[in-house]
């Protein structure tokens, strides 16, 4: 015991480890740092050997050699008593931070975790989304509580009254309490089970969102007036116009159509980049013969890095001027991601298409893990069968009622 002295402490440069005894060393590393460390054995090795744990105690200018021997006969006395030293100082600092969490507001942990995932996020409107939620229908109710007093009673209140009248936000709300509460656990600002979580909890106390709202699909046209849409939407001027035809050619988002730039374009190839889609892996899109006029067209009518430029040229169409333009041409009672449908209903009942080419050509995640685990391709040759006869399908005027539409698939093409 006790081999050290102060002005040995103080002395030694090389690197390496130097014993004081009763498992008390001084560390001394390569860039000369010197720190506290107390080795012990506890437990047994998986093979039967004793357990070697080190903790370290802090450095040489921060703790004397007799502080430092003075916290090495405490954790001594720990380990007569059963008691491991580190975990027993990592149970400490929890109740230090439990005791600091009564001062940590719910509203305190949901504004520090949103800063700290919003660098993550799509984008700055699902960012204020997240605000806008918490504002309305959490922080009146809870916001200014203890984060650690928050359980099932408070939620419940938060949740109750949008739960019948606003089922989709309430839902959202309740996935984002949970998340903070779940951030606030791991901080260690609080304990126990998540009062926020639904599966054998809250959907013990709660009916199930699908129970009591019904789905809203985005409206659609139907794939058999498709054709006849086509030629009137051709005839009308405007950028909109040619930015709609392209949308429903490619099966597009209106988000991935409306900020293509022209680099994203190599022939009749689309690649649309990671950042830019919903599942934020790259899509490469097989363009039709008539899709790649658009390309044209739309290349005379505007100058820009946008092949959809806005009224500021500097920046993409705004998301709603494929809606304004529906709405001018009588067709309000629709919506531009409806053409997606539209194009699935046609694969699905007027194709013999697989269905997986049809869903790949929507960029639609693949939600059985085992299918994904062996989906390496994306189907591109086949896609480019089913986006050329979706062309030829588009152009193609044909009745509503009464006129049989003629089976495609890549032998007709």
């Amino acid at each position: 015991m006790n081999r050290l002295s102060s002005r040995k402490v103080s002395t030694i440069a090389d690197k390496g480890r130097y014993a004081d005894g009763g498992g008390l060393y001084l560390q001394v590393s390569g860039n000369g740092a010197k720190s506290w460390l107390f080795r012990y054995r506890r437990g047994l090795t998986s093979t039967g050997k004793p357990r070697i744990r080190e903790m370290g105690l802090g450095g040489l200018n921060t703790f004397t050699l007799a502080e430092s021997r003075q916290e090495a006969a405490t954790c001594r006395k720990l380990l007569y008593e059963n008691v491991d030293p580190i975990e027993h100082r990592q149970a400490k600092r929890n109740e230090q931070n439990l005791d600091a969490a009564s001062e940590k507001t719910f509203k305190d942990c949901a504004v520090a975790y949103i800063t700290a995932h919003q660098a993550a996020w799509k984008n700055q409107k699902h960012s204020a989304q997240w605000v806008s939620t918490f504002e309305n229908h959490v922080f009146p109710t809870i916001g200014n509580l203890s984060i650690a007093a928050i359980d099932a009673g408070l939620v419940m209140r938060t949740l109750e009254p949008i739960w019948y009248t606003k089922t989709e936000t309430a839902s959202r709300v309740r996935g984002r309490i949970e998340s903070v509460l779940d951030w606030a656990a791991v901080h260690g600002y609080r304990k126990g089970d998540n009062p926020a979580r639904w599966k054998g909890h809250l959907d013990k106390l709660l009916p199930a969102k699908s129970k009591i709202a019904k789905v809203k699909h985005f409206p659609a046209l139907p794939y058999t007036e498709i054709g006849s849409f086509i030629p009137t939407l051709q005839n009308r001027d405007g950028i909109a116009a040619i930015g709609l035809e392209f949308l429903i050619l490619t099966a597009g988002r209106t988000g991935e159509v409306i900020g293509a730039k022209w680099d994203e374009f190599d022939g009749s190839v689309w690649t649309i980049p990671a950042d830019r889609m919903k599942a934020k892996i790259e899509h490469r899109v097989p363009m039709s013969n008539q899709a790649v006029r658009c390309l044209e067209r739309a290349k005379e009518v505007a100058s820009s890095e946008y092949m959809f430029p806005g009224v500021r040229r500097e920046k993409p169409m705004s998301n709603m001027a494929f809606l304004k333009l529906l709405q001018r041409m009588g067709h309000g009672d629709i919506t531009a991601h409806g053409f997606r449908s539209t194009f699935r209903d046609w694969a699905s009942e007027q194709t013999n298409f697989p269905r997986e080419v049809a869903e790949m050509a929507l960029a639609h995640t693949v939600v059985d893990k085992v299918e994904a685990a062996y989906r390496r391709g994306d189907l591109f040759e086949k896609r480019r069968l089913m986006m050329e006869a979706w062309a030829i399908y588009c152009s193609t005027p044909n009745e509503v009622t009464g006129k049989v539409v003629p089976i495609y698939s890549r032998e007709k093409i």
